[in-house]
């Protein structure tokens, strides 16, 4: 039988908890065989913390964890015993299994945030900001455009009564 992905629903902050309870349940068992990876979603974002930069992991579903294994009695009790653990999503009695393309999809999130941190704020034209770093810190402008894949935005800025676009990049301006 082949091991297949299931979301498991937790409470929430306590996912890298369950994860570790859950590995030693299966251990003691010996069901490691079942079990494959064992994975709580979650991504690097970088956020302006008194004027330095700070990466930190964000949780982008939290109160669950992505579970990959091969579903029987055994493996059922083993999931629904561990503690802080609130069932399967979906049918709890008879979990169905996330489509293989919507784990992929989960799993490539994880990893490319892992490797490339998102800002923790997220801007959209229109919003007033205040620049904090650079050249322009202190002035306040209006974000024009955003540059998502960039991690920059086009504010426009009043200089000398003129309003002037600058791009910026997200660590460098803060919402009001």
């Amino acid at each position: 039988m082949a091991k297949n992905w299931y979301i498991i629903h937790t409470h929430t902050g306590f996912e890298d908890k369950v994860r570790t309870a859950l590995l030693e349940r299966i251990h003691l068992a010996g069901q490691e065989d079942l079990f494959g990876e064992i994975l709580v979603p979650t991504e690097k974002v970088v956020e302006m913390v008194k004027g330095s930069r700070k990466t930190s992991l964000r949780k982008f579903f939290p109160g669950y964890i992505l579970v990959s294994m091969e579903l029987n009695d055994e493996t059922w009790h083993t999931v629904q015993e561990t503690p802080r653990v609130t069932g399967f999503v979906g049918d709890n009695l008879n979990p169905q299994p996330l489509p293989e393309q919507d784990a992929m999809k989960i799993i490539g999130r994880i990893e490319e945030g892992a490797s490339t941190p998102k800002p923790k704020v997220v801007f959209e034209e229109g919003d007033v900001v205040r620049v904090i770093e650079g050249p322009f810190a202190n002035f306040q402008g209006v974000v024009d455009d955003v540059y998502p894949d960039k991690g920059r935005v086009r504010v426009m800025v009043s200089i000398f009564g003129r309003s002037t676009p600058v791009e910026l990049e997200y660590m460098q301006v803060s919402k009001n």
